[in-house]
């Protein structure tokens, strides 16, 4: 039975469910692991997360959709950049199998938190890796624990799909061949200085430009951009710096495949943002949300989409791939792991 929850007023935060999946990795080799309902951690006081942030997470969402089922969108590579962060991070890798079979095991688990179809939540999942064991000098931790759990959220933004402002950032997100690419926490730490600066002066969310030469458009703190030019083009930056988002990767395929829009992933310098008409934010929690600005200290560019409504291409892309993800639209082959 589903739990008594006030679905369509959820924001984007954490309640507690019943369950979650945890598994330990000590003398070079992991243990069974399985389900727990304690959700607090006990680790050394030295251990590597805590000394040198010696962690990875993911981010994927669960539905239930039209028919009924409950489903996961492409988690199998959400199991594959979750290996690329352990490699980064000198951490032991998990499987796809036993990620995926976490998964289902986790959201059996806690099924009644699956929010209904058409209440505009989804079950968020958070799959994370940690240096658990104690270390003093700058090296691997000993020890490493898994843990996944998941809980039931309402929109990324508030205000849900209204287009939202950008602050061109004066800090940087990542420098050149650091750990831009990947999914470290450290990368997000890195970002919450700039994100509360940028809230504190009515923004929605930094716009941070290459560190090397600050001429390239990257990311924001926690989400890849999309724009759309006057020709209807689906435009994304290309970089080595930049987290490979699940998301933008669906969409950009949605755009090509779908829309029978002509796509590009190509560095894009900021002097050409004035020059597009959409622009939108995509990751798992945003899906993908419209920008109706980017304040510059010379000015404010605004996209022609405006400020009350998103652009029409980004509204089909959102409203196609939300589509796909709930089952009212048919799948690529592979995108849609059904958990029951």
């Amino acid at each position: 039975m589903a739990k008594d929850i006030d679905w369509s007023s959820l924001g984007f935060g954490y309640i507690k469910t019943d369950y979650r999946y945890t598994r330990a990795w000590k003398d070079g080799k992991w243990d069974e692991g399985g389900l727990t309902d304690k959700a607090e951690v006990t680790i050394s006081e030295c251990a590597g997360v805590l000394q040198y942030a010696q962690t990875g997470f993911e981010g994927l969402k669960v539905y239930r959709t039209k028919d009924g089922h409950v489903v996961a969108f492409r988690p199998d590579l959400n199991a594959e950049r979750l290996q690329s962060t352990c490699r980064r991070l000198i951490m032991p890798e998990i499987s796809k199998e036993d990620f995926l079979k976490a998964l289902d095991e986790l959201i059996k688990a806690n099924i009644d938190y699956v929010p209904p179809f058409g209440s505009g939540a989804t079950l968020y999942v958070r799959p994370f890796i940690y240096g658990s064991g104690p270390v003093i000098g700058v090296k691997p931790a000993p020890e490493y624990e898994f843990r996944m759990f998941c809980t039931p959220v309402g929109p990324y933004f508030k205000g849900g799909v209204k287009p939202i402002k950008l602050l061109l950032s004066d800090y940087d997100r990542a420098a050149p061949h650091g750990t831009g690419n990947i999914k470290a926490g450290l990368n997000y730490a890195m970002s919450i200085y700039a994100g509360e600066k940028a809230h504190s002066l009515g923004y929605n969310e930094n716009m941070y430009l290459d560190s090397g030469t600050r001429t390239y458009v990257e990311e924001t703190g926690g989400a890849n951009f999309l724009f759309v030019t006057k020709d209807n083009k689906v435009v994304t930056p290309k970089s080595d710096t930049i987290l490979p988002s699940i998301t933008r990767r669906s969409l950009m395929i949605v755009a090509k495949d779908y829309l029978g829009l002509e796509v590009e992933e190509r560095p894009i310098r900021f002097d050409e943002v004035k020059d597009f008409v959409e622009c939108g934010l995509c990751g798992t929690a945003a899906v993908i949300s419209p920008v109706g600005l980017v304040h510059t200290k010379d000015g404010d560019i605004k996209f022609a989409s405006g400020m009350e409504e998103m652009g029409p291409v980004i509204s089909k892309l959102r409203e196609t791939l939300t589509g796909i993800q709930m089952g009212e639209i048919e799948a690529p082959e592979g995108w849609i792991h059904r958990i029951c």
